[in-house]
């Protein structure tokens, strides 16, 4: 009689203790899980690089500015959409004796995965994938810099791979700062007195991102 109470008993430990793993491991589906956390950011980038030589072989600086807006899966990956602009020192050409620059910009898809995001501090590594333009602009007179004094002489289209990482401070629940390295490697770009990999390259910078992580 014992042994079949102690039986009976054991069988309903192990009945409640099922029931009770089972909720907690609900089936995940391709639409969802109501255990999985959704956000999503908003951010703008500020980077400084160095794009294109001037007629002595130094590289001209260059400034970069851009943003994102990202849908962040379960805190660790955030995938979206962004872009950049980008425009280096008007100098002097002796060869063309005139003023020059580069100016573009390129967009795309982003892919970031986000290394212990519950961390205060922990890092991020961005890809972007996309396309751009840039152009070779000129002017014949430094100081009217108006529209009516700067011409396009040349344009090209380019494909864009740029792979970054990114130190990112989580300030407060809405907003995280990212000091970031990225590297731009593109496709062979076609422009008038210009390198076909002007734009390879490294920039450097902070970005600021606002939104539920």
């Amino acid at each position: 009689m014992k042994t079949g109470t102690l039986l009976l008993f054991a069988l309903l430990v192990l009945n409640v203790s099922g029931q009770e793993y089972d909720e907690g491991r609900e089936i995940s589906t391709i639409f969802g899980d109501r255990n999985i956390s959704n956000g999503g950011y908003g951010s703008i980038t500020f980077n400084y690089s160095q794009i294109g030589t001037d007629e002595n072989n130094n590289f001209k600086d260059a400034v970069v500015i851009g943003g994102r807006g990202s849908w962040v899966i379960g805190h660790w990956f955030a995938f979206g959409i962004g872009g950049s602009g980008f425009l280096n020192d008007f100098h002097y050409d002796s060869d063309l004796r005139q003023y020059v620059n580069l100016s573009g910009g390129y967009g795309g898809l982003y892919f970031e995965p986000i290394l212990l995001p519950r961390v205060p501090v922990h890092l991020a590594l961005p890809v972007l994938v996309g396309l751009g333009g840039i152009a070779y602009t000129t002017s014949y007179n430094l100081y009217a810099m108006d529209e009516n004094n700067i011409f396009v002489e040349d344009a090209a289209p380019f494909l864009i791979l740029e792979p970054g990482v990114e130190l990112e401070f989580n300030v407060i629940r809405f907003f995280r700062i990212a000091v970031g390295a990225y590297y731009r490697f593109t496709s062979d770009i076609q422009l008038l007195s210009t390198e076909t990999d002007v734009l390879n390259g490294l920039s450097t910078g902070v970005t600021l991102k606002f939104g539920k992580f």
